[in-house]
């Protein structure tokens, strides 16, 4: 297939895209990219949702599950954050978003595309408070922004070792403010 790549300024295929002075990445390496970003988006979500936006979800609403219930479902969201990197991890490599720079600002286009219009459907059919829609819309693109970000990285570069170790310490990092700012919440 013969297409235009306005950032490259002329016509490849496919398969002509290069990546790290290599071949387009394998889908091998594709995946594990995706499993470090999806490791990253879920330090900052839950540094998002169990520090930063906990209040909003400890007041009663119609339109939230009660905290028991949402904790057995976490992995569901987990997996849709799964599916959500795997189309930008596509993209991104099918248009040639590679480096931090490049990855981080698609996702995070993405993100305000996919979040922006999912929060304004949500606030035209629930009882969803609007300070609740726009945590969600905020974190979920700067997610997607995350994520774009390890994806560049990882599919710029062909050994991942760095990446890795770059993933964990902002993983550990993101959690342990997210205890911190559980307690400072359960104090005040």
């Amino acid at each position: 297939m013969v297409r235009y790549h306005w950032h490259v300024g002329e016509l490849v295929t496919l398969g002509d895209l290069k990546v790290g002075g290599t071949n387009t990445p394998s889908h091998w390496h594709l995946a594990k990219v995706g499993l470090l970003a999806l490791w990253a988006t879920i330090g900052f979500d839950l540094f998002l949702h169990a520090g930063v936006l906990a209040t909003l979800y400890q007041a009663p609403s119609p339109f939230l599950l009660s905290p028991e219930e949402s904790f057995r479902r976490i992995p569901l969201g987990y997996v849709s954050f799964a599916i959500m990197i795997a189309l930008l991890a596509v993209l991104v490599r099918r248009l040639g978003f590679l480096g931090w720079k490049r990855g981080m600002s698609f996702g995070l286009s993405f993100g305000a595309f996919v979040w922006g219009s999912l929060a304004l459907g949500l606030y035209s059919i629930s009882t969803a408070s609007p300070g609740l829609l726009l945590g969600w819309f905020l974190g979920q693109t700067v997610e997607l922004g995350i994520a774009g970000l390890v994806v560049g990285v990882g599919l710029q570069h062909g050994r991942l070792r760095s990446l890795l170790l770059k993933v964990a310490v902002f993983f550990v990092v993101l959690v342990a403010l997210a205890v911190v700012l559980q307690n400072v919440n359960a104090i005040g």
